[in-house]
Parts: C-alpha cells; structure tokens; sequence
C-alpha cells in the first residue's frame, strides 16, 4: 500500500464519467490470432483539456493511427479474433513506449509543439502512466496469461497505421511489416504481401521493431516466446470506409494462410 505522503502526491487524470481506456472485442475469440491496437483512439482527458493543441492537429496522426480500429474490429468479426485496444490520444502518453523513454510523452510530436506536456512534474507524468499504459497492458498480459492457462494458441499482431508525408517526406509503402529479434512470422508477411497485386511492402519500414521505440511487441511477443509481427498501414489507404473494408478483407484472407505457413514452416 502506498504511504500517506505517496498518497498526497497522487493526483487524479480520469473523471468517473469518461471511458476506460480499454476495450476488448471478442474477449473469447476462438482464433489463434491477438491482436492490439496501441493508438486506436484520440480522446484527451478532460483534465488535459487539449493540451494546448488546436483541434485540428488532433485529427492528425499525431494524436492517434488513423483507421486502424475499423481494421481490427472488421477482422475481429470476420474471424473471431480477440483485439484489445487503448482508446485515448497517443499524445497524453504513448502505450507502445517504455514510460522511461522521452517519447513516452512527446513534447513536439512530428513538428508540433504539445505545451501541455512540457515540464510535466513527477505526480502529473505518474497520472497518465496509472489511468492509462498500465491498465492497458495490464489487461492485454491478462488476456495472454488466460488463454495461456487454457493451453491457447497465441499469435500477437499488433496493428498500427502511418502518415502517408512525415516531415515533408513522402512515404512509397503500402504497409510496412516491422520486426526485431523474431523474423519469422514477419519473413511470412512479407513474402505475403509481396504477392498482392500493387503493392508496395516496407521490410522493417517506415519504423522497425526496438526496445526504445516499442513496447507491445518486446513485452508481450518477445518476453513471453509469442509468435509475433508489427503492421502499419498507410493511413490514406484506410482513411475511410471503402479502404478500412478492402484492408479488413485482405487480412482475414491472409491471417489464415500466414497461419498455415507458420505452422508448415514455410
């Protein structure tokens, strides 16, 4: 239990009425295939206000992966596929960063100033980490722990978009399958995507897999041995309606049959 001092030094981030920062799809799905969903949502805390951004940088990618909730959730449906997804803005606190990182709370996201996080005291920081990365993770190592004690297959994809232009420059790729000390579930992804007519496939593009610029993956693929891949789509791809559906059909045709390959050793 924390001490009296600790105790006044807490402060509180969510109100009673705003959403948990969690939600699960299909909690019991029966496929072999978990997925998570880091930046599916944009919502600040009402504490924050807009952290000092306009409203209009908040519906960029800076504030959250455009699309990728739509994605998930239609795979989800199709193939009874669990996902868990962290619902507030990325710019509040980054849920695929190790909270001792700086990037953990960017204080300029892209070129963007974000006021609302410079020189955050100690207390304020600790908010953002217990209301919402903690319960989060929490919850998807809860997820995994269950269906490991039901002797569940477990393959963790974790499912992320990305801006087309970053910093003035132009990104060529279609979707980016990103890695770092597992390749194996990747190499199968790739040689996937690959395939499909049009494309253009990012190996470890346009971001790759580390301990310092992700979380998901080393904690909860690597540390545990879980078969595992990074996705980003662009997020013009998936912006809207027609494009979320093309990109949620092309993976539950492709889930199933990357699954097959891994298992055959492909």
């Amino acid at each position: 239990m924390p001490d009296s001092k600790t105790e006044e030094l807490e402060i509180r981030l969510l109100a009673d009425d705003e959403p948990d920062p969690v939600v699960v799809l299909h909690e019991n799905g029966t496929s072999p295939f978990f997925l998570t969903c880091d930046h599916a949502g944009k919502i600040i805390p009402k504490s924050l206000g807009r952290l000092g951004v306009p409203e209009s940088e908040l519906d960029r990618h800076i504030a959250w992966d455009i699309g990728i909730a739509a994605v998930s959730e239609q795979i989800a449906a199709a193939l009874d596929t669990t996902v868990v997804m962290q619902i507030y803005s990325r710019l509040v606190i980054d849920c695929n960063r190790d909270p001792l990182v700086p990037s953990s709370i960017a204080e300029i996201s892209e070129s963007t100033p974000i006021p609302g996080n410079m020189n955050l005291d100690p207390a304020s920081r600790r908010a953002r980490q217990r209301e919402i990365l903690e319960p989060y993770h929490a919850r998807i190592a809860h997820e995994l722990e269950r269906r490991a004690e039901a002797d569940r297959e477990t393959i963790i994809v974790a499912m992320h978009s990305f801006t087309p232009i970053f910093k003035d420059e132009a990104r060529p790729w279609h979707v980016g399958v990103l890695y770092n000390r597992d390749t194996v579930l990747a190499g199968i992804f790739l040689d996937l995507f690959r395939q499909e007519p049009g494309l253009v496939v990012g190996d470890n593009q346009p971001y790759f897999v580390s301990d310092l610029t992700d979380y998901t993956i080393p904690v909860h693929g690597e540390k545990r041995s879980l078969p595992h891949v990074e996705i980003e789509i662009r997020q013009d791809l998936i912006t809207e309606e027609s494009g979320q559906r093309e990109w949620a059909e092309r993976f539950i045709r492709l889930l199933p049959k990357a699954y097959r390959m891994m298992k055959s050793g492909v």
